[in-house]
Order: structure tokens, then sequence, then C-alpha cells
């Protein structure tokens, strides 16, 4: 299986450098040139956008969408490159992963003093829309996970000192504070109303992590404001509805995943245990719902389509990072990796975006597919 694995890596790696870090993603169907036809009223936006998302087949091309750069793509490439350079010794991952994370530091969010990225695209959502650039919580603070892999890897401070400007960008967030803890926004503006768990939870953990390297209060106090906020609105049997609005009500594998990351995350580099059985209980429902007996992970806790490869990616490291607590964690991942290499990876080596009962959606994407599956994959390579 390892071989397997590390020959599925490269031939991911291969594309994705033959491409030069371009590809598709989910939402880019404002960049068409039918963009305009839309006359800036967001529900005929959110038609096209999801149009184009959702077509059996890669309308892209003839809609005058083209394969672009993505932020959080290159971060979780220069991620997968630093876990890579773990396990291999191999330099050239660390030399590539330091030219991914100064494209990223060249590139960051125009107009914002500290580091942030968002997308590369305007997008509309039924919570309204954002802007091209606008930078958003959940992507800067997973790209700052690269910038601290690379310090704990190199004890090259520059990298920290990107980490704590993320920091100091997501302590100036709205927030929406309540008598039991805070949340952080989605973006760096609008009011402070955010109800949605998993961006606050990874802005969260982000600043305990740089927390654990700096000893910055400030960073301790948000982040462990954020963490009740969410712990206290967990459901008794573990799960975490995507946000507490009514228009939020589903629960969901990745983001699941990403609060699991985030929470365990919190714990480890804080030392509170207060939230631990919320852990426990959150990683129980989440590997008892969300995985058939064949690897096969499902998207919602009580259904399976479409068979994302988001789920896929995250599946894959939420189950790595819990190993140490959960002794079927490691061997689910592996199921996971093994049943998408088999089902999921095209022979030219990319990753199909998602699975329909009637069709597959082949479209090579580069954040959404690649960049988060290359990491997936590396870190997995970490424990076998």
């Amino acid at each position: 299986m390892k071989d397997k694995i590390e020959n599925s890596l490269d031939r991911l790696e291969k594309w994705v450098e033959e491409h030069n870090y371009k590809g598709y993603d989910p939402a880019d169907g404002l960049t068409s040139y039918l963009r305009p036809l839309t006359f800036g009223n967001l529900f005929f936006d959110r038609l096209l956008q999801q149009f184009i998302w959702r077509s059996p087949i890669n309308i892209r091309p003839i809609l005058g969408v083209k394969p672009k750069d993505s932020f959080i793509g290159r971060g979780y490439i220069a991620w997968g490159y630093l876990t890579r350079y773990i396990t291999t010794g191999d330099d050239k991952y660390k030399y590539r992963a330091e030219i991914c994370l100064d494209w990223l530091k060249a590139n960051k969010a125009p107009g914002y003093e500290n580091y942030s990225w968002g997308k590369m695209f305007d997008f509309a959502s039924r919570g309204g829309r954002q802007g091209k650039f606008e930078p958003i919580t959940i992507w800067t603070s997973l790209i700052g996970f690269a910038f601290l892999e690379a310090y704990e890897i190199t004890k090259d401070k520059k990298h920290l000192a990107v980490a704590e400007s993320i920091c100091t960008w997501i302590l100036n967030i709205p927030r929406n504070q309540t008598s039991s803890g805070l949340c952080l926004n989605y973006t760096a503006k609008g009011e402070g109303n955010c109800v949605i768990h998993n961006q606050s939870m990874v802005g969260a953990s982000m600043l305990a992590k740089t927390y654990k390297h700096t000893g910055n209060k400030n960073y301790l106090e948000v982040s462990s404001e954020a963490m009740k906020y969410s712990c206290t609105r967990q459901r008794p049997d573990g799960s975490w509805l995507y946000g507490e609005s009514p228009m939020y009500q589903w629960i969901d594998n990745f983001h699941t995943g990403y609060n699991l990351d985030a929470l365990k995350c919190y714990i480890e580099s804080t030392g509170d245990n207060t939230y631990k059985n919320n852990l426990k209980i959150g990683f129980d429902f989440y590997k008892n719902n969300y995985f058939e007996p064949n690897g096969r992970p499902k998207y919602y806790h009580n259904r399976a389509y479409p068979i994302d490869s988001q789920c896929i990616s995250q599946s894959i490291e939420t189950l790595v990072n819990f190993a140490e607590y959960d002794p079927d964690a490691l061997e689910l991942s592996i199921r996971v990796a093994d049943w998408a290499i088999d089902n999921m990876q095209d022979k030219a080596g990319y990753f199909y975006y998602a699975k329909y009962p009637l069709f597959t959606l082949k479209v090579p994407l580069i954040h959404w597919a690649q960049a988060t599956t290359y990491r997936a994959l590396a870190l997995l390579l970490t424990k076998i």
C-alpha cells in the first residue's frame, strides 16, 4: 500500500507541476464571458456559477473560463512539499515549498497590511457575495499552517513572522460576541454576525498554534473564546451543524473534519483540556457516520452522494491526525486513500472532482482535488 500511495503521489505531483500549479475551481463560473448577462443580480450570478459548477461535462473552455492560480491551492501544495521533505529528506521539496511560500507572500490580498488571501474570482452564495481577492478566514488560516510548518522545519523566523501577521489579520476581523464565546467572521468585511463553525475554529487553531511558538496571550484569549462558541453548540451526538442560522442546517464530512482538526490543534497547542470530551464524541461521530466499509467517504452523515474529492482529502488528513487517538483511524485512512486512487485518479495523474450516481465530474480542479489530496497523501505516508 505504501508503494501504491507513493506512486499515486508522484503522478499527481508531476501533473500539478506540469500545469504550473494552475487549474479550475468549482466556483470559477463568474469568470465566464457570460457574466455580463447576469446584470449584477445575485440570483442570476448564482445560477451561472452553479450551471458551470455542476455541469456533467467540463464546459468551462467553451464559456471562456480559464485555469487559474489558486492561493489556497498553492498553500496546500507548499504544505505537501514540506510533508514530503519530512519523509524523504530530499531538499528539492524544501526548495519547492519555499518558492510556493514566496509566491504567496508576493500575492497577498490587496488593500490589507497583514497577510491574508481569498479567491481568484468573484463568488456568489446563499450567504451573499465575496469579491475577487477578498480575504477569507478559513483559507488564510490554512495557508498560515503551511508557514508554521515551514518555521518548525527550517527554524527560519521569516515564516513565523508571516504567521504572526496572519494572526494580526484574524484578530482584526469582525466577531460575533455572545455570552458563550465568540465566532470569527468568514471575511474581514461586514458585521460581526457569523454563525459558521469551521472557519472560526480553524482561525482559532491558527491563533493557538502561533501562540505555542510566540506566547502571545491575545492569540490564546481569542482562540479560547472561539472554541467555547463552537464547543458549547456541538450537538449531543458529537456532530456540528455547518452553522447556527436556519440557512446552514446541514452536517457534512469535510467541514466536520476541519472542526475536529482545529479542536485537536487547539488542545495540543495550549494544553487546555476543557473540550477534550467534545473532541472524543466529535471524532466518534465522524468515524461512525461518514465512511462506507470499502473506505468510500460520504458527503453527509446520512447520505453518500456526491462523492466529493474534498471529503476524500479531508478524510485522509483528519483520520491520520487522529491515528494516535483512535486505533482504527489509520487503517480507515488507508482504506479511503486506496478507494480514491482506484476510483478517482485519472491516468494522467490528477484526481476527479466528484462522483454522482450516474456520472463522474472529471474536471481537473487545482485546489479542491489536486492540492488537498497531495497534502493528504503526503501526510498519510508519514504514518505508514
